[in-house]
């Protein structure tokens, strides 16, 4: 199965439309061979009537097999109901031998914002369902799944990004297929392909870059894209899914973690001091970690009482403690108590690993940025730590379900960048209030849910995280805060390149 990604042709008779690069593309893949090409949104440039008159001409200059997907820009002026006019349906599947392709409409009128509503979820799950046998499975939508590098203020990201990841891994899709932020990426997730196409025809592309394509390619055991620009070298990238396997711990334990988040610690009657107490006796008595991780809110509001209650129980826990400050820890004079009662985040070495904070809290606003000072500092202290690196921070840097996306890490797609290709093995996160797990290439990243704060997103309850590492493998568990149950959050293998022996 051969496909051309195409995407962000913003059609109209302005200077925004390079016609010039489309017919280049559009002659370069009726060349080749391909068996589909899917469009995945801006056909148009505002929605327009005559936009979408001259988008029908322009799309019957491809000679493939063509599925088109409604974009932002495409919705515009009421512009669905045009697109449903000249172009096809907003929804709808493909099916081919060995497959199925899927898409979904992700628009929200007159917003850049992207959503797969309740409705569309629904019918989305049901049409996996139907599809289960088929061995290739491809959903395709026009908003970004993932953080993308070099896109500037991530705020476009599915709004239910965390849900539709999480529905994709579940039915074993192969491929999501997207495009909206003229950036060509492709990221590994568990054994999803996440790949966005650049922008074909238009005229602002990002950081200087040129006009794309991308060239999927699925084998029965390799899937390959190759960014295709028009001016430059190609890039490709592929994989090969992983065959199932059962994991066997082999050797002595390297290090067990205890991942908390969300404490919240208040005279609120949302905060919960019982089920904390139960948890550090927990931790103390049966799970006897060698390091306690807190990502982020310890305290509810920066004041002193808070974090004078909070240090309190923090002194409770008997291993070796590291934290880094949340959103709430960051309000009122937080900035200056929370480092005068739990000290200055600090690289710290720890048998044969090295855990590094990353701060990403603002001071009284919800939405975190490490900035690119902090991208400069943490790809260096990747690049200087030994063994195995375990970054922390609180603002998450993908998508957690249950959880409403809109730039909870303003600059989430450059962190995840670098966190992916200077190594970082293990990434905890604590933002959110709901415990999630996924690996993203080679970089497990796992969430933390609420410890103690009444007002969370999980459906487990209370809970904090169990890490275990092993030679050669990952294990991470979500533990019920109350009653101490577990339920597995991943197993992964670690990679040989680091630093454990």
């Amino acid at each position: 199965m051969r496909i051309a990604h195409i995407s962000d042709t913003h059609i109209t008779g302005g200077e925004a439309y390079k016609s010039y690069a489309y017919d280049l593309t559009v002659s370069e893949i009726n060349r080749l061979n391909f068996d589909l090409v899917v469009h995945t949104g801006d056909v148009t440039n505002s929605g327009l009537r005559e936009e979408y008159e001259r988008a029908e001409y322009e799309l019957k200059k491809i000679k493939k097999p063509l599925v088109v997907i409604p974009g932002n820009h495409d919705v515009r002026n009421v512009g669905y109901e045009l697109f449903e006019e000249f172009i096809g349906p907003l929804n709808g599947v493909y099916e081919f031998k060995d497959g199925v392709l899927i898409w979904v409409d992700s628009t929200i009128p007159d917003l850049s914002d992207g959503r797969i509503g309740r409705h569309k979820f629904r019918w989305l799950k049901k049409v996996l369902e139907e599809y289960s046998e088929r061995p290739i499975k491809i959903v395709a939508s026009h908003h970004h799944l993932v953080p993308l590098p070099n896109t500037g203020r991530e705020r476009n990201v599915l709004f239910n990004a965390g849900d539709v990841l999480d529905l994709l891994l579940r039915h074993d899709v192969t491929l999501y297929l997207c495009g909206h932020k003229h950036v060509p990426n492709v990221y590994r997730v568990e054994d999803l392909i996440v790949d966005n196409a650049g922008c074909t025809s238009c005229r602002k592309t990002r950081r200087g870059d040129v006009n794309s394509y991308n060239i999927v390619e699925i084998e029965k055991d390799r899937i390959g894209v190759t960014v295709r620009r028009l001016v430059g070298e190609e890039e490709t990238k592929s994989h090969r899914p992983v065959k199932s396997k059962l994991f066997i711990p082999r050797g002595e334990r390297l290090i067990r973690i205890v991942h908390v988040a969300d404490t919240r610690v208040s005279d609120r009657v949302y905060f919960r001091r019982k089920v904390l107490e139960n948890a550090i006796r927990l931790i103390n008595e049966k799970l006897k970690p060698d390091v306690v991780v807190h990502s982020g809110n310890m305290v509810d509001v920066g004041i002193e009482r808070n974090f004078e209650r909070a240090s309190e129980f923090w002194e409770k826990i008997g291993a070796p403690k590291l934290a880094v400050p949340g959103s709430s820890d960051m309000t009122c004079l937080g900035h200056e108590l929370f480092p005068e009662y739990f000290g200055e985040p600090e690289v710290t070495p720890l048998r044969d690993f090295t855990f590094i904070p990353v701060l990403t809290p603002q001071y009284e606003y919800e939405v975190g940025s490490v900035g690119r000072f902090g991208q400069r500092k943490l790809a260096g202290d990747l690049e200087s730590a030994e063994g195995t690196r375990v970054v922390f921070m609180h603002h998450n840097v993908v998508p957690i379900p249950g959880s409403r996306e809109k730039g909870f890490l303003e600059d989430a797609g450059d962190v995840l960048k670098i966190l992916t290709q200077h190594g970082a093995e293990i990434v905890l996160t604590g933002h959110g209030g709901n415990a999630f797990a996924v690996r993203v290439e080679n970089t497990v990243v796992i969430n933390a849910g609420s410890l103690s704060w009444e007002l969370h997103r999980n459906t487990f309850g209370n809970s904090f995280n169990l890490i275990d590492v092993y030679p050669g493998m990952i294990v991470a568990f979500e533990v019920q805060a109350t009653w101490g149950s577990r339920r597995l959050l991943g197993i992964w293998p670690l990679r040989p390149s680091s630093g454990a022996p």
